[in-house]
């Protein structure tokens, strides 16, 4: 997901906004892999009491580790979304509408045929959303493995939506939806279009006065942190999302 997360960032995952709402395109999830979805990295967990102490420490505070088989991708495409790549000048295409990305970092090569198994192409045919999933991919378009060549995911896989980088403390940022995605068409097959939901404010404000305020328990449903993976990332704690 670089540059929208670094090795070694942590972030804030909303447990609960997506129980009274679907993820929307644009925003950053974190999710459990298909069963047919591929790791892109084996770690090699860290030992030692510092680093356990850390685990622990995580733990506590709800910043916790994610499961083994955790990705972190962005939702290009919702259910009855047609995604394809590419259009003339080698964007990729939702509903019909070509998308500015300035988010992505090394693009896949646009003119590289494409691998059923891998990423490494640009290139792929238009895919309908099917009810239920949803497309998803990583901001490192070069080095992700996603829905290009991995499948949709079931949106009830979806874990939560990370909302704020909160470690390294230099790099406190919201994680919000970027603007290019606020007029794609809607899916023709959903019928005419409905209000627009409302924005709230960003959560980042808020998040670390959270342990003070609420049940330990309540915050850990709330949230719990994710550390950002890249093909050239140094091994690290035992759980690591994929880029």
């Amino acid at each position: 997901m670089e540059d929208t997360l670094l090795v070694g960032d942590r972030v804030l995952v909303n447990k609960i906004v997506y129980d009274v709402r679907d993820p929307q395109r644009g925003e950053v999830v974190v999710f459990r892999g298909p069963p047919n979805w591929t790791p892109e990295f084996q770690d090699e967990p860290q030992v030692g009491f510092m680093a356990k102490l850390g685990r622990t420490v995580g733990d506590l505070v709800g910043v916790s580790r994610p499961g083994e088989k955790d990705f972190i991708k962005r939702v290009i495409g919702l259910p009855g979304d047609k995604v394809k790549c590419c259009d003339d000048e080698g964007r990729v295409q939702v509903n019909g509408k070509s998308m500015d990305e300035p988010y992505v970092l090394e693009n896949s090569d646009p003119d590289l045929p494409p691998n059923p198994r891998e990423c490494r192409s640009r290139q792929f045919d238009e895919i309908t959303v099917a009810p239920g999933n949803m497309f998803v991919m990583g901001d490192h378009r070069l080095v992700s493995q996603d829905s290009r060549c991995q499948g949709q995911v079931p949106i009830d896989n979806v874990i939560g939506r990370a909302f704020v980088i909160v470690w390294p403390y230099d790099r406190w940022a919201g994680l919000g939806v970027p603007d290019n995605f606020d007029d794609v068409p809607r899916a023709a097959a959903l019928g005419p279009p409905a209000e627009p939901p409302v924005r709230l404010p960003d959560q980042g404000g808020f998040a670390v006065v959270l342990p003070l305020l609420l049940p330990l328990a309540l915050f850990n449903r709330w949230s719990f942190g994710l550390s950002a993976r890249s093909r050239h990332a140094i091994p690290g704690r035992r759980r690591r999302l994929r880029p």
